[in-house]
């Protein structure tokens, strides 16, 4: 007969054997990037602050770090095929950007650090607790409704007569219809009226531009997504014919031509992210480490489409910018 402590030390012991293992067994670091948009290539503006920050922590391309992307193009049914792709090419560790991915690598049972766009990852049921995520997920998101209060804030500082704003997001995504609806609570509450136009598929911005065209806003507020990124510059260009001041979340858009941005700087971000990967690569649990939020944020204005909305703003605003793009 087994002895209490037998049983226990035999229980232990199955445990251990069942428990994953997260960290690597040779020493090399295999990275795979996923994400809804387009693939973050090792030359693109994410992927080099990526590598570099890799590169700081000790990992460099072709010595002991290997690198596979892959994008799903707005399509999020084809991640769980290329998650597949990114293990079978050897991919050990996923960065992630938007929730569709990190959802689909959490159901892959993959070790995975979010950059970007996963909404609040307790209420999506991405990790069980900003402290303590549990399971294979970490990384690092933004609060919506406090980010919120300070783009109104920059609308109003260039509009200051905005009672109404039009609100674009992928209705598809559940963590960004969670972050239009604490956005939207957070104008509302500052009695400013919401239009909410839902888009999920790029059709759809036809009939958001249509609604806007029939009972005008004083602004647009767009949040980030794959589907609402590949189309942004359909966005610029409605914003920009029918002069209504725009916010975005991503300083990308203000500097591809979108009037205004604010939102985590992407640099601060990957390299904390990296930091999470090598801690995880040398064995820490994702589960271990805890959710964080950015520390940094950008307000990049762009005044040449300013001007060419025949706007003209005030020199305190242009103040507050990190970047004035000119």
């Amino acid at each position: 007969m087994l002895t209490r402590r037998r049983i226990l030390t035999s229980l232990a012991a199955a445990c251990a054997v069942a428990a994953p293992s997260f960290a690597q067994t040779d020493t090399t670091l295999r990275l795979g990037a996923i994400g809804t948009g387009s693939a973050m290539a090792p030359d693109s503006a994410s992927g080099k602050i990526l590598i570099t920050a890799l590169a700081d922590l000790g990992y460099e391309l072709g010595r002991n770090l290997t690198f596979e992307s892959r994008g799903a193009l707005a399509n999020v049914a084809k991640l769980p095929g290329l998650i597949a792709e990114l293990t079978a090419a050897g991919a050990r560790i996923l960065i992630a950007s938007g929730y569709p991915s990190a959802a689909a690598a959490k159901a892959a049972g993959v070790p995975t650090v979010i950059f970007l766009g996963a909404g609040d990852p307790v209420a999506t049921g991405l990790v069980e607790s900003w402290a303590h995520p549990g399971g294979v997920v970490t990384g690092i998101s933004d609060v919506a409704a406090i980010l919120t209060v300070k783009r109104l804030e920059l609308l109003k500082a260039i509009s200051p007569q905005l009672k109404r704003v039009a609100m674009l997001w992928n209705a598809q995504d559940r963590a960004m219809t969670l972050r239009y609806e604490a956005s939207a609570a957070t104008a509302k509450m500052q009695g400013i009226v919401v239009q909410a136009l839902g888009v999920r598929e790029p059709n759809d911005f036809n009939a958001a531009f249509a609604a806007m065209d029939s009972d005008k806003p004083d602004a647009i507020l767009m949040v980030a997504d794959s589907l609402t990124v590949l189309n942004r510059k359909r966005v610029f260009d409605y914003a920009l014919a029918r002069r209504l001041p725009a916010i975005y979340e991503l300083d990308s858009f203000a500097r591809e031509g979108g009037l205004m941005s604010y939102g985590a700087d992407l640099h601060e971000s990957l390299t904390r992210a990296a930091s999470m990967v090598d801690r995880i690569f040398k064995g820490t649990r994702p589960g271990d480490i805890p959710f964080e939020t950015p520390t940094r944020y950008l307000f990049v204005i762009n005044l040449k489409t300013a001007r060419a909305m025949g706007l003209e703003p005030p020199m305190d605003l242009l103040g507050l910018a990190d970047d004035v793009i000119e």
